[in-house]
């Protein structure tokens, strides 16, 4: 693959590979389904809360769905940030679940609460992902049989590894409807499509925009811009913050649509607060 110094990310029907190369990159990770991380190379930390998870080279971790965690993806010296993702939606699992024999699934398995497990090396994991290194070159793709049959492996190795896994996957309740405005206050900053919203607040995107309808005037991308133009607002008058950084804090990516926004509405440039 070809060096860049941006995230460059491959998706193979829910099979993510991502590579860039020496920076740091952060993001926020809010998927509506459970996936499943391995490291090539570099370093991944997972803040989840209070809590602060460290992947490394060959290292494997599993995160649930519907939970928001902050991520790092770092270069570690020469070695550059390579990681793959496998997601499982609901389809799959519902489909690998009708094929398990239903007695032989573990019974009175306590449900953890974690959110993010870190899980140990084991032969069928590490082989798994190391079978999938060749479509890092964007010419060699799987056809979609394959992918799927990886997606399978990848359930396995779970359930292999313990049997905690089997609630957490099997486990087809629909999330409960989370309050948009509460939801959309805690994370207007954060870089998230409309859909990764929707989905997190436990709505289709259709659902979504009707129920937005009966809180706000305001269509969900106005609401945004205009909940960031007054933080960005307060972080210059009060704070004193330097407006480039405001602009990237508050979660604008283009200066100028910053600082074009901001005048419209409080009819000054943000450099003369």
């Amino acid at each position: 693959m070809e060096q860049t110094d941006k995230l460059r990310t491959i998706n193979y029907s829910g099979i993510f590979l991502s590579c860039f190369s020496a920076y740091s990159e952060k993001c926020v990770h809010a998927a509506p389904e459970h996936v499943l991380l391995y490291l090539y190379s570099g370093e991944q930390v997972i803040e989840d809360g209070n809590k602060k998870i460290t992947i490394k080279a060959g290292e494997c971790a599993f995160i649930r769905r519907n939970h928001r965690l902050m991520m790092y993806k770092n270069s570690k010296g020469e070695e550059l940030y390579k990681g793959i993702s496998l997601t499982f939606n609901r389809h799959i699992l519902r489909d690998f679940y009708s094929r398990l024999s239903k007695a032989d699934l573990p019974q009175k398995v306590s449900v953890s609460d974690k959110n993010v497990f870190k899980i140990e090396s084991r032969a069928d994991i590490t082989s798994l992902f190391q079978s999938l290194t060749p479509y890092f070159n964007e010419e060699i793709k799987p056809v979609e049989g394959v992918s799927h049959l990886k997606l399978q492996e990848g359930i396995y190795a779970l359930l292999n590894t313990s049997d905690i896994f089997f609630p957490i996957l099997f486990d087809f309740n629909q999330p409960w409807k989370i309050d948009i405005l509460e939801f959309l206050n805690d994370n207007y900053m954060d870089d998230l499509t409309m859909e990764q919203i929707a989905a997190y607040t436990g709505r289709s995107l259709a659902t979504f925009k009707r129920d937005f309808r009966k809180v706000s005037n305001l269509s969900p991308e106005k609401w945004l811009i205009k909940r960031r133009l007054e933080a960005a607002y307060s972080k210059l008058k009060e704070d004193g913050e330097k407006v480039q950084n405001v602009c990237i804090e508050v979660g604008f990516k283009n200066p100028s649509h910053f600082s074009t926004a901001f005048k419209k509405q409080y009819g000054i440039p943000p450099t003369e607060v």
